[in-house]
Order: structure tokens, then C-alpha cells, then sequence
């Protein structure tokens, strides 16, 4: 059984912290408008793109 090493467990949680962050209750919260775009999209876009771009900084850090 391969043993699980610091960058799964880093991209595990960032997987659980984002979770939360994408259910209604949170997804329900932003009213109005940003940038002309409904804060909603915005909020779930930037949660979502942050997610990615925090997995994907985990991931290809070089040497560890």
C-alpha cells in the first residue's frame, strides 16, 4: 500500500477547505453586483479558480 506523503496530504486539504466554501449556504451569501457580474459567479468563480491555482502551486512546487 503506497503510503500518502506531504503534497497528497497538502492537496487533501486544500480539496476539504475548499468544500465548504462551495455549498449553498456560503454559494447564497454575496448579493449585488461586481465588476457588472452578479457576486454570486464571482464569489464561486474565485473560490473555485483559487482552489485550482492553490493545488496546482502544491503540486509543482520543484523538490519536495
Amino acid at each position: 500500500m503506497k503510503r500518502s506523503g506531504p503534497t497528497r496530504q497538502r492537496l487533501t486539504a486544500v480539496a476539504l477547505a475548499a468544500l465548504p466554501l462551495l455549498t449553498f449556504p456560503l454559494l447564497g451569501l454575496p448579493q449585488g453586483e461586481w465588476l457588472g457580474f452578479p457576486a454570486g459567479l464571482v464569489y464561486l468563480f474565485g473560490v473555485w479558480g483559487g482552489a485550482i491555482a492553490l493545488a496546482a502551486w502544491i503540486a509543482e512546487r520543484p523538490g519536495r
